[in-house]
């Protein structure tokens, strides 16, 4: 149960991330929205194969779906008129917490197994995806 409120809370603040992004004005958020749907369907598959079996997957992954989408159209409306420095401060603590992730919970677990180059490969070929997406946009 504690796994799933985790969860839960992480997927909110994804999606408040995404509207902050939306907010802003630019064609980022959509970049953002794609990279994090990757992230949250790898949190969704390590959930459902936790302890939830049956219709509860279905359940539970309905809700978190309407929770990033919720939290986004929240994220979105509050900060729709915000200065720029709210906006700017909103957006330095999503990544700083992005960041946090990262370095401090898929790093450290990253270095428990034993590392093969093709790992590395697909990394560096995930950020050059997204940033040939984003360049795209522009």
């Amino acid at each position: 149960m504690g796994l799933l409120v985790a969860t839960f809370v992480d997927v909110a603040t994804d999606g408040f991330i995404i509207g902050a992004r939306f907010a802003a004005g630019s064609e980022t958020g959509t970049v953002l929205a794609l990279g994090l749907s990757v992230e949250l369907l790898f949190l969704g598959l390590a959930v459902a194969s936790d302890r939830i079996a049956g219709w509860r997957i279905v359940g539970v992954t309905a809700a978190l779906d309407f929770t990033v989408l919720g939290f986004a159209m929240l994220g979105g409306v509050l900060l729709a008129g915000a200065s720029a420095a709210v906006l700017a401060g909103t957006l330095s603590f999503s990544a700083a917490a992005l960041l946090y992730l990262v370095t401090e919970e898929l790093l450290m677990e990253a270095h428990e197994v034993e590392e093969k180059p093709v790992a590395t490969l697909v990394l560096f070929g995930g950020f050059l995806t997204f940033w040939v997406i984003q360049l795209m946009g522009h």
